[in-house]
């Protein structure tokens, strides 16, 4: 029922959009209490885009109001408001259905750590853009953004070992020597999320080979209440992501010299 889409390329990056997806299973909509527009709003519509670059790409397209691959197991399936900004996502969903979704979850992890393993085992490290948007209009679609609280991106590092501490300074001087619409981009570490599970689980198991980065985009490219997109920005945000591979490559080869 879960269903995602992997890109193996000879790289050792890997480009992830776990929130990318919209889709729900067939035999889950009788259970689910939310409107297409109510789950797209906490979704990451676009950020497959972003992740289509010349790199290893795994690209999930089931929506994470079904299954959260980004969170752990416990609170992967939104079994409480809680777990969801407070909205109520399923009405009685059945104990089996429950257990078939943790059980496609275990599988996805299984995938993930061969395909990592794998990298590591060609390449010798990894590094993972983990892409993500998120919302800076909560109280409605005319909101002011708190442009103090809320970076244009925001980079959860919180997981990554001391080890990688150049690579992110180096990542993040890259993109701030960029600049978009004129003025030059706001970037920042930790200002609203840290790096979700993935991120976590990762760093935690494989970091002394490689890091993960958890890229969130403030959703300027879109209007984050109707979804309608803004092709440029989502041009402009990818065009980023693209100008940051030769810095990463050059990061790692004159590390594996010295």
């Amino acid at each position: 029922m879960t269903k995602y889409f992997i890109n193996q390329v000879e790289s050792p990056f890997w480009a992830f959009a776990l929130h990318d997806g919209h889709q729900l299973a067939d035999e889950l909509l009788p259970y689910m209490l939310l409107s297409d527009a109510e789950r797209l709003r906490e979704e990451d519509p676009f950020t497959a885009a972003f992740a289509e670059l010349p790199i290893n790409q795994f690209i999930v397209g089931t929506s994470r109001f079904q299954l959260d691959i980004n969170r752990d197991l416990e609170n992967a399936i939104y079994l409480a408001p809680a777990q969801a900004w407070g909205l109520k996502v399923w009405n009685k969903l059945p104990e089996a259905r429950i257990a078939i979704l943790q059980k496609e979850y275990a599988s996805v992890y299984q995938e993930i750590d061969s395909l990592i393993k794998h990298t590591i085992e060609q390449h010798g490290y990894f590094f993972v853009f983990d892409i993500h948007s998120y919302n800076s209009k909560r109280e409605g679609p005319h909101e002011l953004i708190d442009k103090q609280a809320n970076p244009q991106i925001n980079l959860g590092t919180a997981y990554v070992q001391p080890k990688w501490r150049e690579l992110v300074s180096t990542f993040m001087t890259c993109w701030q020597q960029e600049t978009m619409d004129g003025e030059p981009i706001d970037i920042r570490e930790n200002v609203k999320f840290k790096g979700g599970y993935l991120n976590r689980y990762l760093n935690s198991t494989y970091g002394e080979s490689g890091c993960v980065v958890s890229i969130e985009f403030r959703k300027d490219f879109m209007d984050e209440w109707t979804g309608a997109p803004d092709p440029s920005k989502i041009t402009a945000n990818k065009q980023l992501l693209l100008n940051s591979l030769k810095v990463l490559t050059n990061y790692f080869d004159n590390d594996r010299k010295e």
